[in-house]
């Protein structure tokens, strides 16, 4: 083995500073060695965070201790008789009772229809039938909008002026253009719910014989959005800030064409919504070009109430009249991801699994708190979760781990945070973690990767805004494309500015036929 003794003609200033600098080297590579285990993971591991070390599968291997009472009298033993298992059904596959049916009837020629044992005309006794799901491709035609124009017989013989009328005709949904309600409701849930890019959509076009030009689609998407979308999003804004319990979430997003920024820089999709206990969803997306705390402040003005956020130090710096929510889901995952980077052999006595099982039993608690009103829900938390949270907190306080590793992070979360963590105990309306807001904002994750960026901020301020109706009309059960098709059809002939007739246009208010 290699001699590592100091010589002893070292001076021992350089010996200190010798030993410093290797403690230092080492911490490094334990940090290097969290951070490949991790990456590891990312990459090949499953991404949910009911991982194999949740209490409910510890518990598998002492089973029988866990689920044992010696004072449970023995069941009596009976005979089962032998009988068939029914097959069961692997999926939910099932077709709607209100589809259309065509029938195909199969008969025989009156020649076969001749009974093979003494040649009498046989008679139709029942039938055998299979159905089977048939997709017709998108149809596509024209719809022509012919006004009849009147004038008056006797005028035109007898008089110097003949009057004109013509027959009333709904507004169009973009003058001088041939988009209809239908066709832009199509690109818009095409590109916005099934993630298909304009170009793929242009191809699928060009293929059926259109030659509809991703241009054309990006300007008829621009256009219905700020027409006629757009005073729908202000409306459905007002009435959000009227609530007392509010999420936040953000994510990024690249546009290309944004003055003052490069190509390759971040802007921001920033998410608002409404909370569980609104009998109506709101769903609101908003375009900005960095992550300044002065967006949401600007988004929020007027609101007072609960923000539901994760750690970010932007939503600190709101009014004094927004109480911010912290995020215990985000608490349990930097424990979680601590773990995952451990050794297996030292996952179960480790720091990391304790903090995730006291994570664990809170969100259990909540668990069992779902199905009570409000007022039930605050007392049982007062009672049961609150411990529990000091409990936390204490235990954190008394960890020292390094702050540059997984541990250390989780824990300096815990301690920076507690309280906006500690917050949710406040009211039974609010909840435990800010997941209902991640949720929501998951569709855009899931659609930018498939169009990954906006040209331009015009773009991007109206694929807010479709998000926003698409996403709200979904929360409240409507589908998208009927509500699109509705909203075109009609907006065009309210006057959106009044209040009363943009509340015709709201998710819940809508008769779709």
């Amino acid at each position: 083995m290699e001699n590592t003794t100091v010589p002893n003609n070292i001076p021992t200033e350089q010996v200190v500073e010798l030993k410093k600098r290797i403690a230092e080297l080492e911490a490094l590579v334990k940090y290097y060695e969290e951070q490949f285990r991790l990456a590891k993971h990312r990459q090949f591991g499953v991404s949910s965070e009911k991982s194999e070390y949740d209490i409910c599968q510890l518990n598998m291997f002492n089973e029988a201790e866990t689920a044992s009472d010696i004072n449970t009298a023995e069941p009596e033993l009976s005979e089962i008789k032998g009988h068939y298992r029914k097959r069961k059904r692997l999926t939910n596959d099932s077709l709607p009772e209100d589809i259309p049916v065509e029938t195909v009837e199969y008969e025989l020629t009156d020649i076969e229809c001749v009974c093979p044992e003494c040649g009498g005309n046989m008679h139709v006794m029942g039938h055998d039938s299979r159905k089977e799901l048939v997709i017709i491709p998108a149809q596509v035609k024209i719809r022509e909008h012919r006004q009849a124009v009147y004038s008056c017989r006797r005028c035109e013989n007898n008089s110097d002026h003949t009057p004109i009328l013509k027959a009333s005709v709904p507004e169009s949904v973009i003058r001088g253009s041939f988009a209809s309600p239908e066709a832009i409701a199509h690109i818009m849930v095409q590109k916005y719910v099934m993630g298909v890019p304009l170009y793929r959509q242009e191809q699928e076009w060009n293929r059926n014989g259109i030659m509809l030009s991703r241009q054309t689609m990006s300007n008829w998407l621009i256009k219905a959005a700020g027409d006629w979308l757009e005073p729908i999003y202000e409306r459905l804004k007002t009435l959000m800030l009227q609530r007392d319990v509010l999420h936040a979430d953000e994510t990024t997003l690249q546009v290309l064409n944004e003055r003052g920024k490069s190509a390759q820089s971040k802007s921001y999709m920033w998410l608002y919504r409404t909370g569980g206990d609104a009998e109506r969803s709101i769903v609101l997306y908003e375009y900005k070009p960095d992550r300044s705390s002065r967006h949401p402040e600007s988004f929020l003005k007027g609101f007072k109430g609960y923000l539901h956020a994760d750690g970010y130090e932007g939503y600190r710096k709101l009014s004094e009249h927004i109480t911010v929510i912290g995020c215990w889901a985000h608490m349990r995952r930097k424990f979680d991801e601590a773990l995952k980077i451990l050794p297996e052999k030292d996952r179960e006595v480790s720091y990391a699994m304790r903090g995730k099982r006291l994570c664990d039993k809170l969100f259990e608690l909540e668990h069992s708190f779902v199905c009570m009103p409000p007022t039930e829900r605050f007392s049982k938390r007062q009672e049961k979760s609150k411990p529990l949270v000091d409990e936390f907190f204490t235990w954190a306080a008394t960890v020292n781990a390094p702050p540059k590793t997984a541990l250390g992070k989780a824990i300096h979360y815990a301690i920076s945070q507690r309280l906006y963590l500690e917050r949710f105990l406040l009211d039974g309306r609010l909840e435990i973690c800010n997941n209902r807001a991640e949720r929501s904002i998951k569709p855009f994750v899931i659609g930018r990767k498939n169009w990954l960026f906006s040209n331009t901020p015009k773009g991007a301020k109206a694929s807010s805004v479709i998000y926003s109706i698409i996403e709200t009309a979904k929360e409240n059960g409507v589908n998208p494309f009927h509500f699109l098709v509705y909203i075109f059809y009609n907006a065009p002939n309210l006057n959106l500015k009044n209040s009363n007739d943009a509340d015709i246009l709201l998710p819940w208010n809508t008769i779709l036929s």
